[in-house]
């Protein structure tokens, strides 16, 4: 009898069908660039920003005391208050502050992450120090308005670069995901690890992403995996923000707001926008207060790198502490030192002006865009990051706003308020801030169901890996729920 090959099912031959038509989909969502060069280009893009963020910051220090910015704007009087140059320009920087970093976050491997996401943290020093020197350089112009209106129009340059850069990268897999478009964030990660779509790593990355995603469909805010949430909190992000429960949304939120209003309070806007002023106000001469200036942003710059090559060994707790430590000493000794006449005082405190950036650039600078982004969820991370953001120039603009009258009333009493706040930071950061270096969503879960404390727990070797079924123990995930996960995959 002649033999007949086996015919296929239905229900087989449909799921070969979407199997292919998934796989081409896939295939049609590639990207050129691959690998490190994708890595390098998300990097070159979301540095850009961060080096119009400090250069932005940087650029007023030494303009608020040039001869044509004042002969302009006569209404500035450094030594009362400070100027209030809150610009559209400020107000774009506000926004994609709030974004770059989540979108960079989203964007990295979790084991390079801490790096790469400060090295935006290092870029906002290098805006910071461009600026100083250009400053410098056109202080010389002192008979003509380009002394002040180049450095403030060279900032469309970097603008212009970010502008032109972003048109190349793809979106983040979280958000494709969010968008029900699979088979593009398939090819996204793909494209990230330079692995084909059905290596096992690409797979793993996919899976876990579609699992996040699964959970807050299923109402994740007020407990992971319980799909008895209230509908209007399932339908409303900001209301997530203020939920408790096993995902502990609010405490999360709390401690990324926190961390960005104690990067402020610090005094670090103390030294960048009044660096020139404060080098004066030492006894130096002008010349050489901006040229010291200029110099004290660039070694800003060099100890900023410091923290890219530590931050995964060491992590984020002990970096914050370190540097709040070191910023609360280093302010008490200004205070001590601006009672005390002589030369030799006014050395010391110049150099304790260097040691200060140094323990914040290593500490502080590029964790307030990396804590944030690791601490929440991905269901309420966008919001949540906005909230952050906005602690962060609120402080900021009260920091700035409170100095020039701070110094004018009680000179180097100010140097003992900052270390006062410096003081309050170490003992909440030890208690209260867990470490980020893990998979947020089940410390918390987990720390949740012993009921003891996330920073506790975030210290444990013995945390499983998100997608594991360990994890989706812990998380609430049944079976049912990894079903329902998976079985949407081919779309």
């Amino acid at each position: 009898m002649p033999r007949h090959p086996p015919v296929l099912s239905t229900e087989e031959d449909k799921q070969r069908s979407e199997e292919t038509s998934f796989n081409a989909e896939v295939a049609s969502h590639a990207l050129s660039l691959r690998g490190r060069k994708l890595t390098v280009a998300i990097a070159f893009v979301a540095g850009t920003g961060f080096t119009l963020f400090g250069y932005d910051q940087g650029v007023m220090s030494a303009l608020l005391t040039a001869g044509q910015f004042e002969k302009v704007f006569p209404q500035v009087i450094v030594d009362s208050s400070h100027p209030n140059h809150a610009t559209l320009q400020s107000f774009v920087v506000a926004i994609y502050t709030s974004t770059v970093p989540s979108y960079h976050a989203e964007l990295s491997p979790a084991a390079k992450r801490g790096a790469l996401i400060l090295i935006e943290g290092s870029l906002i020093t290098f805006g910071v120090m461009i600026s100083y020197w250009i400053d410098f350089a056109l202080f010389w112009a002192s008979g003509s308005s380009a002394q002040w209106r180049v450095p403030i129009a060279l900032q469309i340059v970097l603008a212009l670069a970010m502008v032109f850069g972003i048109g190349f990268l793809p979106e983040s897999p979280r958000w494709l995901v969010k968008q029900n478009r699979n088979a593009e964030a398939l090819a996204v990660i793909s494209a990230l690890e330079d692995k084909s779509p059905d290596n096992a790593e690409v797979q793993r990355t996919y899976h876990a992403i579609r699992e996040a995603v699964m959970i807050e469909d299923f109402g994740a805010s007020t407990d992971l995996g319980d799909k008895h949430t209230p509908q209007h909190l399932k339908r409303s992000p900001l209301r997530r923000l203020f939920v408790g429960g096993r995902s502990q949304n609010f405490r999360r939120v709390s401690l990324g707001v926190m961390n960005q209003c104690f990067q402020q309070i610090t005094g670090i806007n103390l030294i960048t926008y009044y660096a020139t002023i404060l080098f004066q106000r030492l006894g130096l001469s002008d010349v050489t207060s901006r040229l010291i200036a200029a110099a004290n942003g660039t070694e800003y710059f060099f100890a900023s790198i410091i923290a890219i090559f530590i931050i995964d060994r060491i992590g984020r707790r002990k970096l914050m502490l370190f540097g709040a430590v070191g910023q609360c000493i280093t302010m008490i000794l200004l205070a001590v030192l601006g009672s005390v006449q002589g030369t030799g005082a006014q050395v010391t405190s110049s150099v304790l002006l260097f040691v200060f950036n140094s323990f914040f650039a290593i500490g502080w600078l590029g964790m307030t865009w990396l804590y944030p982004a690791e601490i929440v969820g991905l269901e309420i991370r966008a919001p949540a990051n906005a909230l952050s953001t906005a602690s962060n120039w609120i402080f900021n603009f009260m920091v700035v706003m409170v100095t020039g009258p701070s110094f004018n009333n009680i000179s180097w009493g100010t140097y003992i308020v900052f270390a006062a706040l410096n003081a309050f930071i170490i003992p909440i950061v030890y208690f209260f801030f867990p470490e980020t270096a893990g998979h947020m969503d089940v410390i918390f879960a987990l720390a949740y169901n012993e009921g003891v404390s996330p920073v506790q727990v975030s210290l444990r070797k013995d945390v499983p890996l998100a997608g594991s079924p360990e994890a989706d123990r812990i998380l609430g995930i049944d079976a049912v729920d990894r079903e329902v996960n998976t079985s949407g995959e081919k779309q």
